[in-house]
C-alpha cells in the first residue's frame, strides 16, 4: 500500500509542473510585460490536449503497457523543459507556446496512464485517500511550478529554471522505471480483445456504465463560474495594489495550502461517505456564500487599505479550501463510477470523464478575460456568481440514480 501511494504521489506531483506553469507563473509574468487579459486568457487554448486526451486514452487502455506510456510521457516531459530552457519568452513567444503545448500533450498522456493505474490500484475503501494523493500531489506539483518558481524566478532566470525541473523529471523516469506494481496487461477480457478505434462505439460502451451521463453533466458545469472568478480575482489584485511578490506569496503559496488541506479534508470525508450527495450538495452552498464575498469585494475596492487587503486574502483562502474540498469529493465520486467499467475500459471512461472536467473549465475560462476586458471586473464577477449556481441546482434537481 505504502508503494503504490508513493508511486501515485510521485507521478501526480509531476503532472501538475505544466498546469502550475501555465495557471500561476506566465499569466503574472505576461501581465508584467503589457499583455491585455484577452491575450493572457487565449494562452488557455494551449490546454486543448487535456480536451483531446480521451482520443488517445484507448490507445493506453488497449496498447503496450500503463508503464511503457508513463515512461514515454516523462521522457517527453523532461525534453520539452529542456526546449524550453533554449528560448526566450520575450522575444520567442511563439516557439515557447510551442514547448508548452507539447508539456501538456504528454503531460495528459501521463494523466491517462497514472490513472488508469489508479483505478486499478484503489480498492473502495482506498479510494478517497488515493483521490487525496492524486489532488494534493497534483497541487504541490502546481505549487512548485507556479507560486514556488514565480518567487524566484528574478534569482534563477528562465534557463536553469527549466533545467531544474528537467531534472525533476529525470528522478521521475528512474523511480517508476524503477517500481514493482503488478498491473493488467492489454487484452485481458472481452473488450480489450476487440481493439477497437472505433470513436462510436467507444462512447457507446462508456454512456452504459451505470451513473455515467449524471457524471459526465456534473463534471460539465461543476467549475464554471468558480475557474473564472480563480483566474481573474488574482489579476484584479495584480492591478490594484498587490505586488507580483505579494500575489505569489498569498495566490500561490499560502492559498494553496489551504487548498491541499480543503483536498484531504475532502478525502477523508469521502472514506466515511456511503452516499457524498448531500455532503456535494452543502458544499455546493457554501462555495457560493464565499463566491459572493469576492465579488463584493470586485465592487468596494480600496487601495493601500490594510482592511480591503486583508479580506482579499481571507477570500483567496476561503474558496481555495472549498476547491479542494469539491475537487477531491469530485474525484473520488469518478473513480468509483469508472471502477464499475470493464478494467480494460476504465482509463478511457475515467479519461472521458476528466476530459469534460476540463472542457467545462476551459469552455468559459478562455473568453473570460475578454468578458473582463469589456464588462469590468465587478459585473463579470456577478455572472461567475450565476454561472456557479447551476451546479446547484444540477444536484438538487438530479441525482445519479436517476440518470
Amino acid at each position: 500500500m505504502n508503494r503504490k501511494y508513493a508511486l501515485l504521489g510521485v507521478l501526480y506531483f509531476v503532472q501538475g509542473i505544466p498546469y502550475g506553469l501555465q495557471s500561476g507563473l506566465l499569466p503574472v509574468y505576461f501581465r508584467l510585460v503589457g499583455l491585455s487579459l484577452t491575450t493572457i486568457s487565449l494562452a488557455k487554448v494551449l490546454y486543448v490536449p487535456w480536451v483531446l486526451k480521451v482520443l488517445w486514452a484507448p490507445l493506453v487502455d488497449q496498447y503496450l503497457t500503463q508503464k511503457t506510456w508513463l515512461l514515454l510521457s516523462l521522457g517527453g516531459l523532461g525534453l520539452a523543459c529542456l526546449a524550453c530552457s533554449t528560448l526566450s519568452p520575450e522575444a520567442q513567444l511563439l516557439p515557447v507556446a510551442a514547448a508548452l503545448l507539447s508539456m501538456n500533450l504528454f503531460a495528459s498522456l501521463q494523466d491517462v496512464a497514472v490513472d488508469g493505474m489508479a483505478v486499478q490500484l484503489l480498492g473502495p475503501e482506498e479510494v478517497g485517500y488515493g483521490n487525496t494523493i492524486q489532488v494534493v500531489a497534483y497541487k504541490l506539483g502546481s505549487v512548485l511550478a507556479g507560486g514556488g518558481l514565480l518567487s524566484v524566478l528574478h534569482l534563477l532566470g528562465w534557463g536553469p529554471l527549466f533545467w531544474s525541473l528537467a531534472a525533476l523529471y529525470l528522478l521521475a523516469i528512474l523511480y517508476t522505471w524503477r517500481s514493482d506494481l503488478r498491473l493488467r496487461s492489454p487484452g485481458q477480457d472481452s473488450w480489450a480483445r476487440s481493439r477497437t478505434l472505433n470513436p462510436w462505439r467507444i462512447l457507446r460502451g462508456l454512456l452504459q456504465v451505470p451513473g455515467t451521463p449524471w457524471m459526465a453533466g456534473f463534471v460539465l458545469i461543476y467549475k464554471l463560474g468558480e475557474h473564472g472568478a480563480s483566474s481573474m480575482f488574482p489579476l484584479f489584485l495584480l492591478d490594484h495594489s498587490f505586488s507580483p511578490q505579494k500575489l505569489g506569496f498569498w495566490n500561490g503559496i499560502v492559498a494553496m495550502v489551504f487548498s491541499i488541506a480543503g483536498s484531504s479534508l475532502g478525502g477523508h470525508l469521502m472514506s466515511k461517505q456511503r452516499h457524498p450527495l448531500a455532503l456535494l450538495k452543502a458544499l455546493l452552498g457554501l462555495r457560493i456564500c464565499g463566491l459572493l464575498f469576492q465579488t463584493l469585494l470586485t465592487a468596494v475596492y480600496r487601495d493601500q487599505v490594510l482592511a480591503f487587503e486583508v479580506a482579499a486574502v481571507l477570500s483567496i483562502c476561503t474558496q481555495h479550501f472549498l476547491a479542494g474540498v469539491l475537487t477531491t469529493l469530485t474525484f473520488s465520486i469518478m473513480m468509483r463510477c469508472t471502477q464499475k467499467a470493464e478494467e480494460s475500459m476504465q482509463a478511457t471512461h475515467y479519461s472521458f470523464l476528466a476530459t469534460l472536467e476540463v472542457l467545462g473549465k476551459l469552455l468559459f475560462s478562455t473568453l473570460v478575460g475578454s468578458l473582463v476586458d469589456r464588462l469590468g471586473f465587478a459585473v463579470s464577477f456577478w455572472v461567475f456568481l450565476a454561472l456557479s449556481s447551476t451546479s446547484v441546482l444540477y444536484t438538487l434537481h438530479a441525482s445519479p440514480a436517476g440518470s
